[in-house]
């Protein structure tokens, strides 16, 4: 079993950056994929970032190319999201995953392990 944490979230102004931390505990990481995603109110938990069991290959939604940047350190069996230039549009519920493979999927019904969310605010 894998328990994941995430840390990081806040308030924050538009424009500005906030970075998240999934730190995993259980067992190591260092072999599955990894995740972010979020949920704003009243609407599906959805695909933000995604990355490959050794950091190298990534995947981003459209919405956050550019802005987001997804990471993990397997040395410390953590995972991470820099979120820089913020909109209101981004404030969400973040959660992690994370997956008992190597490889990259948008598909939330393919990732096994979860955290219980950061809230991240952004006001404009």
């Amino acid at each position: 079993q894998v328990q994941l944490v995430e840390s990081g979230g806040g308030l924050v102004q538009a424009g500005g950056s906030l970075r998240l931390s999934c730190a995993a505990s259980g067992r190591s990481i260092s072999n599955y994929a990894m995740g972010w995603f979020r949920q704003a109110p009243g609407k599906e938990r959805n695909f933000i970032a995604a990355i490959t069991w050794n950091g190298g290959s990534t995947s981003y939604a459209d919405s956050v190319k550019g802005r987001f940047t997804i990471s993990r350190d397997n040395t410390k069996n953590t995972m991470y999201l820099q979120m820089n230039s913020l909109k209101p549009e981004d404030t969400a519920v973040y959660y992690c995953a994370s997956r008992r493979s190597p490889w990259i999927t948008w598909a939330r019904g393919e990732y096994d392990y979860w955290g219980q969310g950061t809230q991240v605010t952004v006001s404009s």
